[in-house]
């Protein structure tokens, strides 16, 4: 059996978030899945739901650098990398860093951004390296890019292409508090932010300690069955023009055996998979345009649909 280290350190981050961020525990073990299992998180909603706030949480929690990147049109990617610049007192060229040498990036309204400075953040996403003047440089460990952008503004925004988006391991809707949620908000705020009330409770090599770990979950035969029955689906669907890539299913699985290991189990279910299909699939597919136009089916829809009719393994 694996040991309780995951468990332990989700359960411990997870509470020191929620002294701020009330009713989203949910949300939270799911981005607690994408940074254990190494990936990246695209949390999309309308403004006001505690994007940000939740993204700083998560930082103000582990005890590594953060770094805070807000996204506009007129920002360069060498405003993320960084620049080789001259150094007239020591006569030579020198390295400055930019904001992406961090452990957790919070790229705020990263539809803001032009397609290229999009494009180069998402290539130190995959890479986890920048090329700049032809010298390669290692980004820090762990690496994590928390994005957030809103999806009902238009005027200004720049939307990123499927490709892109297929390099976010989850996509993430906070949505609105129920009215006792909203009073508990209320209360919490009404003194004063409760922001720094949030301790560091882990650090990097915790972090790093818990990606190492998830690799040890077992995913059985039936499991990775169940998987590709689900992705082999959305590439023949009749609402769907593009399906689920290989990356996609590598995700679905990683991500199970990061949300078992937070279960304190050392073996993914055939539910593990269910639950997270939503969240690591959805934003992965292009939808026809009548399934839009009609406003009854979104993706997540749509792959709710196909996991009730995809046959669940039983072990």
């Amino acid at each position: 059996m694996i040991d309780s280290f995951v468990k332990d350190l989700g359960t411990r981050i997870r509470e020191n978030i929620s002294k701020v961020i009330v009713g989203k525990e949910d949300v939270i073990d799911i981005i607690l899945v994408s940074l254990f299992s190494s990936g990246h998180v695209l949390l999309e909603d309308v403004p006001g739901v505690g994007k940000t706030m939740l993204a700083k949480c998560l930082a103000r929690s582990i005890s590594s650098e953060f770094k805070r990147i807000q996204f506009t049109p007129d920002l360069l990617p060498s405003d993320l990398s960084g620049i080789n610049y001259y150094n007239q007192k020591q006569g030579e060229f020198v390295f400055r860093k930019g904001p992406i040498f961090a452990n957790i990036i919070l790229a705020d309204e990263i539809n803001r951004a032009t397609p290229r400075t999009q494009s180069s953040l998402l290539e130190c996403m995959e890479e986890k390296q920048v090329t700049i003047d032809g010298e390669t440089k290692l980004l820090s460990e762990p690496f994590f890019v928390i994005a957030t952008q809103n999806p009902v503004e238009i005027q200004g925004t720049f939307p990123l292409p499927e490709a892109q988006m297929d390099r976010f391991i989850v996509r993430i809707r906070m949505g609105y508090p129920s009215i006792d949620e909203g009073k508990e908000i209320l209360d919490r705020f009404q003194s004063g932010s409760p922001y720094p009330s949030v301790e560091e409770v882990a650090n990097a090599s915790d972090i790093i300690k818990a990606q190492n770990e998830i690799l040890s979950v077992k995913v059985g035969d039936a499991a990775k069955e169940y998987i590709l029955n689900i992705v082999e689906r959305t590439r023949n669907h009749d609402d769907i023009i593009l399906g689920v890539s290989p990356r996609g299913s590598i995700a679905l699985m990683k991500a199970s055996q990061a949300y078992a290991a937070l279960n304190g189990r050392d073996f993914v279910t055939p539910d593990d998979i269910k639950y997270l299909a939503p969240y690591v699939l959805s934003h992965r597919l292009v939808i026809k345009g009548h399934a839009v136009t009609s406003g009854s089916d979104t993706a997540e829809d749509i792959i709710r649909r196909i996991l009730n009719e995809i046959k669940v393994p039983v072990e």
